[in-house]
């Protein structure tokens, strides 16, 4: 007989039982299981996991409620028995199992099946203390239907299979067989931030909630001289984020149940399971700018409708699933957060700007440049991002001798270079980093260099001729990395974690240490090479150079490149020539098309100074579905008679509009509240077919909202509806997407107050 009961899931024979088992003598003195209730409401808050939709009462999609809680930790159940419980003829057992992957092997002595006997507080027995998992008895009452309800504590281990677990309560009564019950749906077990004894500890409740609980949070865009920041919904919580992430660990990433539980070797296959490179992951890596097949990068808002239609292809082979199209390294990160949330690791999203791709593993940025100060195309791989995001998780390395490297480790989704054959990337000790142990694991050699590389400009004379070493620059690399700073929608800089001060005697120390610990044939060179021209920047002193922009330029207005050029000699004329460039590039620093390049020649006087000007039109920048106004700045001089030139280079973008949201009444849990979106177009041209994509804490899907035309330099303004789901603080953001203009976002946090009396559940999102 099965009973159910709202918020209760009923119960089932162990699966490849035959149902007819479930026919129970009714015989008296028997004790038998009439329910078990999950205390959902009760576990989910002790173990803060509430918000996961399947712990919904009801559940929006209609299914029972299934158990999500965390290891290290007790929680409840309650089995509605026939009678009172007698330990002198009742014998009461409890088996565990992982939900096994596509038939994997799981058994006790692997720590994936686990048996336990109910025993009462005052009844454990010595040689159970210490046991990981315990099942004790805490209290017994009557209930009204003359049902005897029993409470069960079950204590999980801190180490546990972070997977879906059956659970079984066998009950034997003397005199009679044994009968096996079992919840007919899994629970959930993850990690513990909240368990001393869980690797993921972190001994802060404010960064707890931050890096574990928050479904919303922000990554910094742009460059070293203008970054802004855009709001990410993690939506850790949402329908089948949870089973997805759960999916991709084992099934796809392919962790046996038995190392699932640990976190280490968990973050290491998430970072390569984000991408598609290697094992028909989540995402394809895409850089070109043809997104026709799917959708462009920068189009994403959030990691919820990524999972969810990945998830959708769980029942295919491998070979059949299709990798959702397209991510970059900001869509990777968010991704691979939302996976860490959901299983448990503390996790935030880093964006470091100048980030230096190392592809030879020198700890060097090698660029060259002919004698008229093109840049040599295919003399290196290497190249500088304008910006790169990556992941901190916060876990205890035990793999290392040192606990001094517990903490903050980064972990990489964007398949740049392979580990280990793979595509993925850490967990890498940021202190490690710091401290230049470039040869600790996992990967620090390659994320030193991303924020702490030299960057090295060579001049190519020609073949037979020797290299002229033009800029050495020790400062360029590694600039405002950024994260979310906790609780508040602010920018917290943590440059000082991953580098010591910029040429302090501790960084030079460092980077030397880093220089002789790599292996790489050129490491050897430059390190001899540098020692003897440390910081050496090849300039003549009698001309200075200073390259300037409008850092508030506007995308859609023209603007004005300017070098100015001073002779501070008093009675040296000096002549040169030299040429600007401006290209038009991504934000890895990939090259797209030259968009202006300008030679000059001058004489200058002693004292004297001239300044080039280049005016840069819209037209000679702007191109239909461009999506980034990112550009590279580089300029180069050569002073007659002297073997002294100058080189500089500088990335630079234009200011897009924002989205201005405004709340229509006081928010109110579950009533309707209007909103307004707005933004002006910046273009001088039309916006022909637009749309706006809405995110909000608590809403399962992206709201996509059509824009009609937009005339140049116009004004567009939507309405929409949405009704609070939680009360206290909550998240909206907002992004227009467009051929012509794309990217443009706005954001607003606002309370959600309680609701009044009698108010009835409104749609539960709709727009006009």
């Amino acid at each position: 007989m099965e009973v159910t009961a709202p918020h209760e899931l009923p119960f089932a024979f162990w699966p490849g039982k035959n149902e007819l088992e479930n026919e129970l003598e009714n015989c008296e003195g028997d004790l038998k299981i009439e329910k078990i209730d999950m205390c959902v409401e009760e576990n989910g808050i002790q173990h803060h996991t509430d918000k996961f939709e399947m712990m919904g009462i009801p559940r929006g999609n209609g299914m029972p409620s299934q158990l999500v809680v965390r290891r290290g930790q007790e929680f409840l159940l309650k089995f509605h028995c026939n009678r009172p419980i007698n330990p002198d003829v009742d014998a009461i057992s409890l088996v565990v199992a992982v939900d096994s992957i596509r038939g994997e092997y799981i058994c006790h002595g692997h720590g994936t099946v686990v048996y336990m006997t109910l025993q009462s507080d005052d009844g454990v027995k010595e040689e159970d203390q210490d046991m990981d998992w315990t099942a004790t008895l805490q209290a017994s009452q009557t209930l009204e239907t003359c049902l005897t309800e029993v409470t069960v504590a079950i204590r999980t281990s801190p180490n546990a299979s972070v997977s879906r677990w059956h659970l079984i309560v066998n009950v034997k009564s003397k005199g009679f067989e044994e009968v096996r019950y079992s919840l007919a749906r899994p629970f959930y077990l993850l990690f513990n931030p909240w368990c001393p004894e869980d690797p993921v500890f972190l001994d802060d409740e404010n960064q707890r909630r931050e890096y574990v609980l928050e479904d919303m949070t922000i990554i910094w865009k742009g460059n070293a001289r203008n970054f802004n920041p855009h709001k990410w919904k993690l939506g850790q919580y949402e329908e089948n984020v949870l089973d997805c992430s759960l999916w991709l660990l084992g099934d796809v990433a392919r962790v046996s149940a038995t190392y699932r539980g640990n976190p280490i070797k968990v973050c290491r296959a998430l970072s390569g399971v984000v991408n598609s490179n290697d094992n028909y992951g989540v995402l394809q890596g895409e850089w070109n700018g043809d997104y026709r097949d799917g959708t462009a990068p920068s189009a994403w808002t959030g990691s919820v409708k990524i999972l969810q239609e990945f998830y959708q292809q769980k029942e295919l082979a491998p070979v059949d699933r299709s990798p959702i199209r397209y991510g970059q390294c900001f869509v990777f990160a968010g991704v691979l957060g939302t996976i860490c949330r959901a299983l448990g690791i503390p996790c935030r999203i880093v964006t470091n700007f100048t980030s230096a791709h190392d592809t030879e593993g020198s700890l060097t940025i090698d660029n060259y440049v002919d004698e008229e100060g093109n840049n040599k195309e295919g003399f290196s791989a290497d190249s500088v991002w304008n910006f790169h995001v990556w992941n901190e998780v916060w876990l205890k390395r035990h793999d290392l001798d040192s606990t001094m490297y517990d903490g903050w480790q980064v972990i990489d989704g964007t398949p740049q270079e392979s580990s280990d054959g793979l595509y993925k990337l850490g967990p890498a000790p940021v202190l490690a980093i710091k401290n230049g142990r470039v040869n600790m694991l996992y990967d620090c050699d390659f994320v030193f260099a991303e924020v702490n590389a030299d960057s090295v400009v060579w001049r190519y004379r020609g073949p037979g001729k020797s290299l002229e070493l033009v800029r050495m620059n020790t400062t360029e690399i590694g600039r405002f990395i950024s994260t979310k700073a906790v609780g508040v929608d602010e920018r917290e800089d943590i440059t000082h974690n991953y580098k010591c001060g910029e040429q302090s005697a501790e960084e030079k120390q460092t980077m030397l240490r880093a220089l002789k610990l790599g292996q790489n044939c050129l490491t050897k060179h430059y390190l001899k090479l540098a020692r003897g021209k440390d910081q050496s920047n090849a300039k003549n002193d009698d001309v200075e150079f200073e390259l300037q922009l409008n850092d508030y330029a506007r995308f859609g207005e023209a603007f004005t490149i300017n070098l100015l050029i001073r002779n501070i000699s008093d009675d040296q004329v000096h002549s040169l020539k030299g040429r600007i460039n401006l290209d038009h590039i991504v934000y890895t620093g990939k090259h797209i098309k030259n968009i202006a390049s300008h030679p000059f020649s001058m004489t200058i006087e002693p004292n004297g100074q001239e300044v080039i000007e280049v005016p840069i039109l819209f037209d000679d920048y702007y191109v239909p579905g461009m999506d980034e106004a990112i550009f590279k700045v580089s300029s180069f001089a050569a002073i007659e008679g002297t073997d002294h030139a100058y080189y500089s280079q500088k990335d630079y973008c234009l200011h897009k509009p924002t989205v201005q949201l405004q709340l229509g009444s006081d928010p109110i849990l579950r009533s309707s509240l209007k909103v307004t979106a707005a933004f002006q177009n910046p273009l001088p041209v039309p916006i022909t077919d637009g749309r706006f994509q809405i995110e909000c804490s608590g809403l399962c899907k992206t709201l996509s909202i059509p824009a009609g035309p937009i005339d140049a330099r116009g004004n567009c303004e939507v309405v929409f509806m949405i009704v609070p789901s939680t009360e206290g603080t909550t998240q909206l953001t907002a992004k227009f997407i467009s051929q012509e203009l794309s990217d443009v976002v706005g954001s607003l946090t606002f309370e959600v107050a309680p609701p009044y009396e009698n108010n009835s559940l409104n749609d539960v999102l709709y727009f006009s």
